[in-house]
């Protein structure tokens, strides 16, 4: 299945979504001391899917994926 335009604009973010997920990223490696790039890049990717799927809130980005 072809995703519609529609929905690829409604999984686009924002400056305001990026600096929100941004802030998440930057305090769980420092909190977690993740070091290798996999592990950074697994860890931005479930922020990022978080987002998108409805966990908007900064705080409760922290405690889902601490």
């Amino acid at each position: 299945m072809i995703p519609s335009p529609i929905a690829q604009a409604q999984n686009v973010l924002d400056e305001a979504d990026i600096a929100v997920c941004q802030r998440v990223y930057d305090q769980i490696v420092a909190l977690k001391l993740i070091e290798t790039d996999a592990a950074r890049e697994d860890l931005a990717t479930r922020i990022i899917h978080s987002f998108q799927h409805g966990v908007k809130d900064e705080d409760a980005l922290l405690r889902l994926l601490i």
